[in-house]
């Protein structure tokens, strides 16, 4: 069923749901400092035993004071966790993005539906016909696969039409808001890199263990890797640099700082979906990718009404933000014909936990095991 909200000539949709984008939304003040400390812990928070004191070394602050400073964002829920980020492809879960079109007068419904599978991670009501847009992600082992679980869950849910959009190819993904940049730094091109690699890694019961004992909220103290080394009988230096080991073999994407997004300032994020030609995906996708306000990048599938087979996500402090990181890329690439779906709903967002009993008890629960 081809869509019938029209394209206005800045690639939002006409007659779409309220978008709530406001400026400065739910956002909390903060300090110049506060900004240069998130900017460290998403970005360059090392995998070390003492990664608070090299931190504090490079905001030119002690120790205590960081810890101090970071318990307080948490506290104030700017920061949402700090967690090793692990990559769902590489154990060889099957995962991709579906647009649902859900009832749009009661969509908590369908949403409750939803969120309850673990392999749920994130869940968007957004200004388009297909309305709910969430990732899914199920273990290999899994008796009903990705499909006979999305099956399932249109049937739960009574969602109209489900559109599936795997990735095809990865871009980008790297969830990095730098808070001390100004809207001409987000609409910047930075490095392009070669795509990420999708293909499961080999993984062994160590690692498996070593998951299990780290996933999750990392604590935030001076030595946050204490409790997990005991877990598994080993010192911290040993497993810090097998985590190490799995970031090298592509397991373990990073240890960062997850940000309350509208908490810190970023009200906004636009989900830019580009008609780009099949022979110049390959070249166009890394360049949109390397702007410095687009988190993700994808080549997706395309469909008689969907058209769009790249999509990037875009993080701003405003509508007017998410606008102009995409206008830079259009200009800069040449690719007009998009269109751009913001949120106005956040009904889940959390970091996927693996090797646990959620997954089989969903499914058993559900009569399929």
């Amino acid at each position: 069923m081809a869509s019938t909200d029209t394209l206005k000539d800045d690639g939002t949709l006409e007659g779409a749901d309220k978008v709530r984008a406001r400026k400065d939304g739910a956002a909390v003040a903060l300090s110049d400092r506060d900004k240069q400390l998130l900017d460290l812990m998403q970005g360059s928070f090392p995998i070390h035993p003492r990664p608070y004191a090299a931190v504090a070394e490079a905001l030119g602050a002690s120790e205590e004071e960081v810890l101090a400073d970071v318990k307080r964002l948490l506290k104030d829920r700017i920061i949402r966790q700090v967690t090793p980020i692990y990559d769902t492809r590489a154990f060889g879960y099957g995962s991709m993005l579906v647009a649902a079109k859900v009832d749009p007068e009661h969509p908590w419904r369908a949403a409750k539906v939803i969120n309850s599978h673990p392999g749920v991670s994130h869940n968007y009501l957004r200004n388009h016909e297909f309305n709910m847009w969430f990732t899914l992600a199920v273990e290999e082992q899994s008796k009903l696969g990705l499909q006979g679980t999305l099956d399932l869950l249109q049937e739960l849910t009574g969602a109209e039409s489900i559109r599936q959009l795997p990735t095809l190819k990865l871009f980008k993904i790297r969830m990095d808001l730098k808070m001390s940049g100004s809207t001409e730094d987000l609409a910047k091109m930075a490095t392009i890199e070669e795509p990420v690699e999708l293909d499961k890694q080999e993984y062994d019961d160590w690692d498996r263990d070593v998951v299990r004992a780290t996933q999750g909220d990392l604590p935030v103290e001076s030595a946050p890797y204490r409790e997990a080394a005991a877990t598994l009988g080993v010192t911290e230096e040993a497993l810090v640099a097998h985590l190490e080991g799995m970031k090298e073999r592509g397991l373990l994407r990073r240890v960062a700082a997850i940000l309350f997004h509208r908490r810190a300032g970023f009200s906004a994020n636009g989900m830019g979906v580009w008609k780009v030609p099949e022979e110049e995906i390959a070249r166009i996708g890394p360049r949109m990718a390397a702007y410095r306000g687009i988190s993700h990048c994808y080549e997706r599938p395309t469909y008689k009404d969907w058209p769009y087979s790249v999509f990037t996500m875009a993080h701003g402090r405003s509508k007017e933000e998410c606008d102009s990181i995409l206008d830079a890329i259009a200009l800069d690439t040449g690719i007009t014909e998009r269109a751009t779906l913001y949120s106005s709903t956040e009904f889940k967002k959390i970091r996927l936990l693996y090797f646990t009993d959620d997954f089989v008890n969903w499914e058993r629960e559900h009569g399929a095991v």
